[in-house]
């Protein structure tokens, strides 16, 4: 096999595919109906009473946000839930013991957690389709985007996972972490809106970055420089891989 463990990493990648697909009605088709809830909601109660932004409706710009908020909340639940039901099971024991590198394990959690979002993106998209007219600005924003978002969530919720002894643990990071970054990164409103002390404070948010560059990909309207989006997403994400793989490495929380 050489210096990677190609077949291993593959069959761990393979093993966190298979896990959300048996239960496909709970991790895809479960975000498509609450996605197409929440544009419901919004359209009813908003629609009308919200002025357009960036030359589009008030719904047109909300969907992609809904989208990518999917996307990004099934990528942490994958790979959370995962680690810490291992955690509690004892069986984390099985992932330890074959000649892995973290960097492998790294990369095959990772990247499960990575195609669910990106699944639950595909689904919801073509779904949320028959009721907003969605535009195609930037295919290559759309999927970069996409998919650096679901890496990011992925590895967060790796990280989570590892730290959290139990799922209390892990809930409290969906709670305080993840759930108040999503809602307050513009998935909901534009942040030009926003005071501009707020807007700073916007801006520090590596959420706000991954959605403002998704919606721009369908709207071609962006909130920041796309360029800086495409930079913060990345720095990010090599980030987020660092601290996973020290703690793989170290098997902090995970080896006695």
């Amino acid at each position: 096999m050489g210096r990677v463990n190609w077949r291993g990493a593959w069959e761990l990648y393979l093993k966190e595919v298979r896990r959300f697909v048996k239960v496909y009605l709970q991790t895809i088709a479960s975000p498509i109906v609450t996605t197409l809830l929440f544009l419901a909601i919004f359209a009813l109660a908003l629609g009308r009473q919200v002025p357009d932004s960036g030359g589009v409706s008030f719904i047109e710009f909300l969907a992609p946000g809904l989208i990518i908020m999917a996307m990004v909340q099934n990528a942490f639940a994958n790979t959370s839930s995962s680690m810490v039901i291992s955690k509690v099971q004892g069986n984390i024991v099985d992932v330890l013991m074959p000649p892995l590198s973290a960097a492998e394990l790294t990369a095959a959690y990772a990247l499960g957690g990575t195609t669910r979002g990106v699944v639950v993106g595909i689904a919801t998209t073509a779904a949320m389709a028959f009721f907003v007219q969605l535009h195609l600005h930037d295919a290559l924003y759309i999927v970069y985007h996409g998919v650096m978002a679901s890496l990011m969530l992925s590895l967060l919720g790796l990280i989570g996972g590892i730290w959290a002894d139990k799922f209390d643990h892990i809930a409290a990071v969906t709670n305080f972490i993840v759930t108040p970054l999503s809602f307050l990164s513009g998935t909901f409103y534009s942040i030009e809106r926003l005071p501009e002390h707020l807007q700073f404070l916007a801006h520090l948010n590596p959420f706000f970055y991954m959605i403002d560059g998704f919606r721009y990909g369908f709207i071609g309207h962006p909130d920041a420089m796309p360029l800086t989006g495409l930079a913060v997403v990345a720095a990010t994400n090599v980030v987020l891989l660092a601290v996973t793989y020290v703690m793989f490495r170290t098997g902090y929380k995970l080896k006695a």
